[in-house]
């Protein structure tokens, strides 16, 4: 009877680890969430800002004159 109870108790520790284990990394992904959605928000204002940039005056390259020794 003794061995039953060890053994309940045993698992019981189990379990309180398993789930404190299983909050840690919920936590630790729901920072993960919030660390990718802040950057993908970051990388459209990246390629928004990059769309805005006014082109160049610059020639494109195949519209380019070949330089002087070709």
């Amino acid at each position: 009877m003794q061995q039953i109870a060890a053994d309940i108790e045993q698992l019981q520790m189990k379990v309180a680890f398993q789930e404190d284990t299983i909050e840690s990394l919920n936590q630790a992904l729901i920072e993960q969430q919030k660390q990718l959605e802040e950057l993908q928000f970051s990388m459209r204002q990246l390629a928004n800002k990059l769309r805005a940039i006014e082109p160049s005056h610059l020639a494109p390259e195949h519209e380019e004159t070949p330089p002087p020794h070709y």
